[in-house]
């Protein structure tokens, strides 16, 4: 296998087509017909998840977040270290992003069955978010450790309006700029991350229960769902996900 042979198969699930305009995704580093026999699966690209594939022998990083953005002009040890390192390193990258939360199967649907939402579906003009169904009526006390343990969150920031959760929305990452789509489609809560404070005021003037499980978590949820992907495709691959990486933010509780 090469790493084309694995770009090939993560843009059939995942069609770089998907993308928002702003996003770069794909093969970012790398020799396209490089050999590839392990593979090392991450989140993000960071400095010591490129250590960890080294260690472990790793020619290729599949990961969720570009490891090239932000206005990447040039690669030198100042501005572009990582992307330098990889490079020294001859390890590949292959990163999918907002074409992944999108996509049937990838990040959006995949935080929808671990929060045991039913029949979620897309409901704004992206395509990413999902909206669905608990099984059962909750309390917002009896949802946040539901929350909580699916995800493996450090913990949650939220709001409570003290309605019943039942009919859900979901976003993995940054989803605060939805939370009109989310109420316009009567949803009674919102699971997303990186909520800014004008947000949490929002949620109390709707009436809505807002909770924050943090980006790692409600992203990380589609790695497992890659490494199945690609072992499904390719048995014979070594494929390893990251213990290197986990959730930065840490939480004070007296």
């Amino acid at each position: 296998m090469t790493v084309k042979d694995i770009f090939t198969l993560l843009a059939e699930k995942a069609p770089v087509e998907a993308k928002l305009d702003y996003d770069n995704v794909g093969h970012l580093v790398g020799d396209s017909n490089a050999p590839v026999a392990k593979i090392l699966l991450a989140l993000d690209v960071s400095p010591w998840v490129v250590e960890e594939a080294r260690s472990i022998g790793a020619q290729l990083i599949v990961s969720h977040h570009p490891v090239i953005r932000d206005g990447l002009k040039s690669v030198t040890s100042e501005n572009g270290k990582t992307v330098l390192r990889l490079i020294q390193y001859g390890i590949a990258a292959i990163c999918m992003h907002t074409n992944l939360d999108a996509a049937e199967g990838g990040v959006n649907t995949e935080l929808a069955r671990l929060l045991e939402l039913q029949g979620a579906v897309t409901f704004e003009e992206s395509g990413i978010a999902r909206i669905g169904d608990l099984p059962l009526a909750l309390s917002v006390t009896e949802f946040l450790p539901h929350v909580k343990k699916a995800l493996g969150a450090n913990g949650l920031r939220y709001y409570n309006a003290h309605r019943r959760v039942s009919h859900v929305a979901v976003c993995g990452g940054s989803g605060g700029t939805m939370l009109d789509d989310v109420i316009a489609v009567k949803a009674d809560t919102f699971v997303t991350s990186d909520l800014k404070y004008d947000t949490f005021l929002h949620a109390k003037q709707a009436e809505i229960n807002l909770i924050d499980a943090g980006h790692f978590p409600t992203e990380n949820v589609v790695i497992p769902v890659l490494r199945g992907w690609i072992a499904e495709a390719y048995p014979a691959l070594e494929l390893v996900i990251s213990e290197s990486h986990a959730q930065t933010e840490q939480y004070y509780v007296l």
